[in-house]
């Protein structure tokens, strides 16, 4: 009889061990892993799980409290998950299930409108194509993919930027000169937050020719449900297809679905 197939448990890591661990950092991560199991650890297990002394195990707890990776209780003295490791925590679920969540919307926008969607995300100050329903037309355009543009040049990287603050913006584009793409691209940063501040006033960005020659495109924020940008839907095709007054009834659309998608992410 053959011995059934069974899924093996993760005890560790699943890559080998660095040649030259650093102690400390070693340490550290051990006890932020500990609170997969854990809901509370005292510094006197923490000390018997690291094989530590009692004194080394506080030091270590002071310092990832300092950065808000715990919590400490101040009745029983334990510590617990901090914001900053359950916000890591969040985000990497927020970033798994954008693309599963959004699809549908998507697909919808392609069908009500014939043209190409796609979904993007900030990523400084480029934005990436994490998803896109092409168009059945014969001349549309083509899924992006993977692929990374400067956000000033496209519709949806213009929603994304037009959420930022003015600290952030300044952070994002510390000196005047941007780099272009076509001959229509926005040029200066001046240039930019006034084009931001159209975006805020009409409620959606747009792109004729800024990225790519002959392509055009209509981008809204898509917030969560606490009202937090999250990603950008855009909508793109031939120049020739989208004229502004086309642009204006795509983003109607747009941010009629978008504020559909907002009640199902965090």
């Amino acid at each position: 009889m053959k011995t059934p197939v069974t899924a093996a448990k993760r005890v560790g890591p699943l890559i080998p061990r660095p040649k030259y661990p650093i102690n400390s950092v070693d340490n550290a991560l051990k006890l932020l892993l500990a609170f997969r199991e854990r809901r509370s650890i005292r510094v006197g297990e923490a000390s018997e799980l690291l094989g530590v002394v009692a004194s080394t195990a506080h030091r270590l707890m002071a310092m990832l409290e300092y950065y808000e990776f715990v919590q400490q209780d101040p009745e029983t003295k334990a510590y617990r998950a901090g914001p900053a490791l359950i916000e890591i925590g969040l985000s990497a679920v927020r970033q798994t299930d954008l693309r599963q969540h959004l699809r549908p919307y998507l697909e919808r926008l392609t069908a009500e409108s014939g043209e190409t969607s796609h979904l993007l995300i900030l990523r400084g100050a480029n934005c990436l194509f994490i998803d896109s329903v092409e168009s059945p037309a014969n001349l549309r355009t083509s899924s992006r993919v993977g692929v990374s543009f400067p956000a000033h040049t496209v519709s949806g990287g213009k929603a994304l930027l037009a959420a930022l603050t003015p600290s952030q913006l300044a952070e994002l584009y510390p000196v005047e000169e941007l780099p272009a793409l076509t001959s229509h691209s926005i040029r200066t940063r001046t240039q930019l937050l006034e084009e931001l501040e159209k975006v805020r006033r009409q409620g959606y960005g747009t792109n004729r020719g800024e990225s790519e020659f002959d392509i055009a495109g209509v981008g809204v924020l898509v917030n969560n449900a606490f009202g937090q940008a999250r990603a950008a839907l855009a909508i793109s095709g031939p120049l020739a297809r989208i004229d502004p007054l086309t642009a204006k009834g795509l983003a109607e659309l747009m941010q009629k679905v978008a504020a559909e998608a907002a009640g199902h992410l965090i």
